[in-house]
Order: structure tokens, then C-alpha cells, then sequence
């Protein structure tokens, strides 16, 4: 019984709600406020205080880019870098002792500045000679070319001064060969020859061209009588 009783209390409690809460009720003055007007304004405070502000102005679209710097003007690679002139040294020859008296007066003739060339002198290669001397007068010289004339040995007078009065019992062109014929003079009874270095004078010179640009070279080219200019 007293949970019968209880089942129907919960029953009329729940249609009880339902109607309030869907104001079945608010005839009889039972209802939920509403939020709904007149009650919203009732429930304003100082409504004269509310003011509507004006609208945002629409977002614009990204900002322009700043404008780029002037591109700096475009120089041709050849004006860029213009390429040194060439420079080498050149040499020709070897002239003479007339053939370069006579290229020097068309080098100071044609215009080639005297700082820009130069002759140089070429000695011949030393020669090596089986030597004896020097003797203090012309009757010694003479008593030893008899003795090698006895002996068998031919001998040539020298002709550099700083050899002379003395004579020559070979000339070679290495220093091998010269004392070679030393040691067979030996053997025939020569006790006093010696191998010495003859330092020829010079007989030619070779043109020097040391810093030759084109245009030197070109001048100097049409000097000398078909003679090549080459390098150092």
C-alpha cells in the first residue's frame, strides 16, 4: 500500500512539473520566468547607456610589395673584363758581329725605344786544350816544340793572351776527350802538358726582346730580315 502510494506522490509530482514547465499553468499565475519580452526589457539597466558603434572597415587585401631598386645596368663581359695585354719575353738570332752593328742602327732608325731590346754577346763554347807553358821567352818556347817534334807530337801555337807564349797539343771540345790524349801524351814521354779551359771571345750576340707587348713585337718583326722571334 505505502508503495502504491508512493508510485502515484512521484507520478502527480512529474505531470505537475511538466505542466509548469510548459506554462500549462500560468493562468493561475504558476509559470517559469520567460525570457522572452516584456520581461528582457524589464530586466535592462541603463539601457540609454548602450551605443552602437560604427562597422570596421573591411579588411583590404595584403599591402603592395615595396617597389624593387632599379636593376643596376648590364655591362658586356667584354668591356667587364678586358684581358692585360701580353707581354713575353722574346729573343732572336744569333747575328754576327756585322749583322748586329747593322740591326742596331735599324732598331735606333725604325723608332724601338733602347730600353725595350738588347744585343747580347754569345761566346762560343769553352774548348779544352792539352796546354804547355808558358815559357818567359820565344828561345825557351822554341827548345820545348824541338823536344815534342822528337818526340813525335805535333804542337800549334796559343793564341789567347792569357795562355801565351805556350803551345797547344790538342784542342777538344770536352774535357773527357782533352785528358784522354793526356794520358797517351804521357805514355809517349809528355811529363809537363796539363788539361786547361780556352774561354773564347765573343763572336755573335742574340737579340733580347725582355717585355714584349703585340705592337713591339710586330715592329721589331719587320727588322729583322726574316729572322724569327721567339720566346726566351
Amino acid at each position: 500500500m505505502l508503495l502504491r502510494t508512493t508510485a502515484l506522490a512521484l507520478l502527480f509530482a512529474n505531470g505537475a512539473y511538466f505542466a509548469w514547465s510548459q506554462g500549462l499553468l500560468a493562468p493561475v499565475g504558476l509559470a517559469p520566468e520567460s525570457a522572452r519580452e516584456p520581461q528582457r526589457l524589464e530586466q535592462q539597466i541603463r539601457p540609454e547607456a548602450l551605443r552602437v558603434a560604427p562597422a570596421a572597415p573591411a579588411a583590404s587585401g595584403p599591402e603592395p610589395a615595396a617597389p624593387a631598386p632599379p636593376a643596376a645596368p648590364t655591362i658586356p663581359a667584354a668591356q667587364a673584363e678586358a684581358p692585360a695585354p701580353t707581354v713575353a719575353c722574346l729573343q732572336a738570332g744569333p747575328f754576327d758581329n756585322a749583322q748586329a752593328q747593322a740591326l742596331r742602327q735599324a732598331l735606333g732608325a725604325g723608332g724601338v725605344p733602347a730600353s725595350a731590346w738588347s744585343l747580347e754577346p754569345m761566346a762560343p763554347p769553352d774548348r779544352w786544350i792539352v796546354y804547355m807553358g808558358r815559357y818567359n821567352d820565344t828561345e825557351a818556347l822554341e827548345k820545348k816544340r824541338a823536344e815534342l817534334r822528337a818526340l813525335r807530337v805535333d804542337t800549334a801555337p796559343i793564341t789567347q793572351p792569357a795562355l801565351a807564349p805556350g803551345l797547344s797539343l790538342g784542342v777538344f771540345s770536352t774535357q773527357e776527350a782533352a785528358n784522354e790524349h793526356l794520358a797517351q801524351l804521357a805514355r809517349r814521354g809528355v811529363r809537363t802538358a796539363r788539361v786547361v779551359a780556352e774561354h773564347r771571345e765573343p763572336t755573335a750576340a742574340r737579340l733580347r726582346l725582355p717585355a714584349a707587348d703585340a705592337a713591339l713585337r710586330e715592329q721589331v718583326q719587320g727588322l729583322l730580315a726574316g729572322r724569327p722571334l721567339a720566346p726566351c
